[in-house]
């Protein structure tokens, strides 16, 4: 298949700058991915689609604040520090820029010196090795020092950090929000176990890799960047009862997806366990795991809009998106949401 089977037109303005005051005051597409029927709602009725018995499944992914701006210790200049991965112990793979001044030996210092970090080595495609020190504990100073990396198709400042995280936001890890489950609130997700519907978590942490253009006109020749994933034997379980009572297992976001289908057997069971998944999921998938998915709108021509045609078909993704843009649909990560069933 070919890259430009997946664009389409995007008015710059429809691209969602600042977060909705309130979570759930957002809108909801509904897709029907069997006609391509769709209905223009309200996040507010998410639960009218939701039955007894299905099960949600939410990545309770955390993002670190993990943009930091320093000054390289020999010349003053400023260098900016996206950190990636931890390696091990206080070695993190990392974006640097300018990457041109930061070599091995080189020091950058944040916050006056309350962090320092030492560039180890060098690695594929602009990556640094970074090797920190400090006094107290690491993620504290994070926090104090660091900012969200968000996407490069926002903006504006972002004033309050908590906005690019959900309400369950836990496990730390991501470089970037599953930003699915921004729409949810403590409340609204007491309303929906309310009326019958199990929650499960997994943990997949998002890498910048999400954001990188597919650079092959055939999609097929795309290599996916990996990202650490984790489901727990507790959650592996309520999926598996989900499964054995008749339930659809409804996936908030594109991360919940591609975790399950990676765990997910032949027979759509599952079982606990962690790694890494480069999971590629296109049109002519099979899914193994996923009934249901809700998502928000996706850039031109990425895997996330590939993957979202795997489940509803080209077609109809195309032609909801077409009409997301004509209703004016706020889109990416603080936009709107689309449910496909």
């Amino acid at each position: 298949m070919n890259i430009n089977d997946f664009d389409f037109e995007l008015p710059e303005e429809l691209i969602a700058q600042v977060p909705l005051e309130d979570r759930t005051s957002s809108r909801l597409m509904v897709l029907d991915k069997k006609t391509g029927k769709v209905e223009h709602q309200s996040f507010k009725h998410i639960l009218n689609y939701l039955h007894e018995g299905d099960c949600l499944v939410l990545n309770d992914t955390k993002v670190l604040p993990a943009r930091l701006i320093g000054e390289k210790t020999e010349t003053g200049a400023a260098i900016e520090v996206l950190l990636l991965k931890q390696l091990e112990g206080d070695t993190w793979e990392t974006l640097v820029k300018p990457a041109k001044r930061v070599k091995p030996g080189t020091v950058i210092t944040f916050g006056d010196g309350l962090l320092t970090a030492e560039c180890v080595e060098t690695g594929d495609q602009g990556a640094r090795i970074l090797e920190f020190s400090y006094d107290g504990i690491f993620y504290e100073l994070l926090d104090q020092l660091g900012d969200m990396p968000l996407p490069p198709y926002i903006k504006e400042k972002l004033d309050d950090k908590d906005r690019y995280q959900t309400v369950f936001a836990k496990e730390r890890g991501s470089a970037a929000a599953p930003t699915a489950g921004l729409h949810f609130t403590e409340e609204i997700l007491e309303e929906i176990k309310a009326k019958g519907v199990k929650v499960a978590f997994i943990t997949l942490h998002v890498g910048l890799g999400t954001f990188r253009p597919v650079s092959v006109d055939s999609i097929e020749e795309h290599d996916m960047h990996s990202e650490y994933y984790q489901l727990s034997e507790e959650n592996a379980s309520v999926l598996n009862e989900t499964r054995a009572g008749g339930g659809r297992i409804i996936t908030v976001g594109t991360t919940s997806t591609r975790t399950l289908e990676t765990i997910a057997d032949d027979a759509g069971h599952f079982k606990a366990q962690s790694g890494w998944t480069d999971i590629f999921i296109y049109p002519g998938y099979e899914f193994k795991a996923s009934d249901v998915l809700l998502t928000n709108f996706h850039l031109p021509k990425s895997t996330l809009i590939m993957l979202v045609s795997a489940m509803a078909g080209r077609e109809h993704t195309l032609a909801a998106y077409e009409a997301a843009v004509k209703e004016r649909y706020r889109f990416f990560s603080f936009g709107d949401a689309m449910l496909i069933k």
